[in-house]
C-alpha cells in the first residue's frame, strides 16, 4: 500500500503527499490535464510544443534549469496523447526551489518570441529526424489515420504535419496556455522526505494565489465502432519488410483494458511468449514481433508489429499471425500461462512504485483517472480475470471486421 494525503487548494488544484522518511531526496511532480487529444485538428503538437517552451523562462525566472541545478535538483517532463507531466527531483531540504519554479511558470510564463523561435525549432527538427527522416518513422502516422477516423487519437502527439508547429504564433500559444495550464487543471504530487503540513504550508504559499481558470471540459468525438476491416500498403526506402496490425480496445478504465493488457503479455510479453516462440523461433518468418497497447484514456489500440525475415511472404505473415490470433480465441488459456502472466504484472507494477519519482508520477496519473486510490487497488482487477475472459475478449477485439493491417514494404 503506498500512503497519501490528498487536499485541494482554493483555485482548484489538486494535491498529493506521499511521505517517505528513508530518503533525503524528495521529487515535485506537476501534472496537466492536457494531451495530443485536446488540440485543434488544424493546429496538432501544441501540447508537446508547450512542454518544451515550459523551459524557456518565466516573467521573474529567465533560466529554469540554473536554478534548479544550483539546488541539486534535476527534471524532465514529457507529453502523451492524454496528458503532460512534470517533474523534478532534488534534496529534500531544498524543496521549496521547486515549488518556486513550477509555481512561477504556472503563473506567469513568458511568452517572448525569441522562446517561440528558439522551441519551435528544437521541435520541427525532432519532427524530421525521428519522424520524417527515419527509418519506418511514419508508421504510427499511417497507421493511426488509418485505425482513428474521427477521435482526436488519429495523430500522433508530435502533431500531425511539420507547418502547425511551423506556423504558430504567439497568440495561439497564450490561448493554448491560458485554456489548460490553469490550477484547476493540474495535480501537484509530491513525494520523499517531506510532511502534510509543509507541503500544504508551501503549496499555499507558492500556488495559492494562482488565478484557478476555467475548468477545461473535454468533449470530444466518440471513435465509431469499425465495421469492416482496413488496410493500406506503403513503399519505402528500409531494409526489411514491416508488417504492423491494430485492434481496438476498450478505455482505461473498463474491463477489457485489463483483460487486453494480459492478452498482449500472452501474446508478445517477451521471449517465452506465444507470437515469439511461433513465428520467431519455430517458423522463422520474423526477426523481431512485439504486441503491446497503448494504456490511452479513452478507447485505444492493442497492436502488433513485427520486421519479416528477408524473403518471406507479406501475406504468408500476416496469415501466421491470424492462425495465433485464432488460438486464443477457441481454446482456453492454460491457468498456469495466465497466472504466469498476471505475476509479471504484479511485478511491474510493485517495481514501478520502487522510486519515489515513479510514486508521485503514479499518484497524479491515477488522481487524473478520477481515482488516486487505484494505485493500492487496481491489482485486484487484474488478479480477478479469468481464463474464460481472455477467450471471451480476444473475440471481441480480434473480430476481423475491427483490424487496421499496415503492409511496409522496403523498396530493396
Amino acid at each position: 500500500m503506498v500512503q497519501y494525503n490528498r487536499f485541494v487548494l482554493d483555485n482548484g488544484l489538486r494535491v498529493l503527499v506521499h511521505e517517505d522518511t528513508s530518503t533525503p531526496m524528495a521529487v515535485v511532480n506537476v501534472m496537466y490535464d492536457v494531451g495530443a487529444r485536446d488540440e485543434n485538428p488544424e493546429k496538432t503538437g501544441f501540447a508537446h510544443l508547450f512542454e518544451h517552451l515550459m523551459f524557456g523562462g518565466s516573467t521573474h525566472i529567465p533560466d529554469y534549469d540554473e536554478p534548479l541545478q544550483r539546488a541539486g535538483g534535476e527534471n524532465n517532463a514529457y507529453t502523451t496523447n492524454d496528458l503532460t507531466n512534470y517533474y523534478c527531483s532534488l534534496p529534500a531540504e531544498n524543496i521549496e526551489t521547486a515549488f518556486w519554479l513550477e509555481s512561477d511558470r504556472m503563473l506567469s510564463l513568458a511568452f517572448s518570441k525569441k522562446s517561440l523561435e528558439v522551441q519551435r525549432k528544437v521541435v520541427c527538427e525532432e519532427f524530421k529526424e525521428h519522424y520524417i527522416n527515419k527509418p519506418y518513422g511514419d508508421v504510427w502516422f499511417k497507421m493511426r489515420q488509418l485505425a482513428f477516423t474521427t477521435h482526436p487519437y488519429k495523430w500522433m502527439t508530435i502533431g500531425q504535419e511539420l507547418s502547425h508547429i511551423e506556423n504558430a504564433t504567439i497568440d495561439d500559444v497564450k490561448q493554448f496556455f491560458f485554456k489548460h495550464y490553469r490550477p484547476v487543471n493540474a495535480i501537484l504530487a509530491v513525494a520523499g522526505n517531506v510532511t502534510t503540513e509543509q507541503v500544504k504550508a508551501l503549496a499555499e504559499k507558492w500556488f495559492a494565489p494562482i488565478p484557478m481558470g476555467e475548468k477545461y471540459e473535454r468533449n470530444l468525438p466518440a471513435e465509431p465502432t469499425q465495421t469492416e476491416a482496413r488496410q493500406a500498403s506503403v513503399y519505402s526506402d528500409v531494409p526489411l519488410d514491416c508488417l504492423v496490425k491494430t485492434w481496438h480496445i476498450d478505455a482505461r478504465l473498463e474491463k477489457g483494458y485489463y483483460v487486453a493488457d494480459l492478452i498482449t503479455e500472452i501474446l508478445g510479453g517477451g521471449g517465452s511468449s506465444r507470437l515469439y516462440q511461433a513465428l520467431v523461433k519455430e517458423k522463422q518468418l520474423f526477426s523481431n514481433l512485439d504486441c503491446y497497447h497503448f494504456g490511452s484514456i479513452d478507447k485505444g489500440l492493442l497492436a502488433i508489429e513485427g520486421k519479416l525475415v528477408k524473403g518471406v511472404n507479406m501475406e504468408a505473415a500476416n496469415t501466421a499471425i491470424n492462425e495465433e490470433l485464432e488460438r486464443i480465441q477457441t481454446e482456453l488459456v492454460d491457468d498456469n500461462e495466465l497466472q504466469k502472466v498476471k505475476n509479471k504484472t504484479e511485478s511491474v507494477i510493485a517495481f514501478e512504485d520502487m522510486s519515489i519519482m515513479s510514486r508521485a508520477s503514479s499518484l497524479a496519473n491515477y488522481e487524473l483517472l478520477g481515482d488516486a486510490n487505484l494505485m493500492n487497488t487496481e491489482l485486484k482487477r487484474y488478479q480477478d480475470i479469468t481464463t474464460a475472459d481472455i477467450m471471451e475478449y480476444s473475440r471481441i477485439i480480434f473480430d476481423h471486421k475491427n483490424s487496421n493491417t499496415l503492409y511496409y514494404h522496403s523498396k530493396n
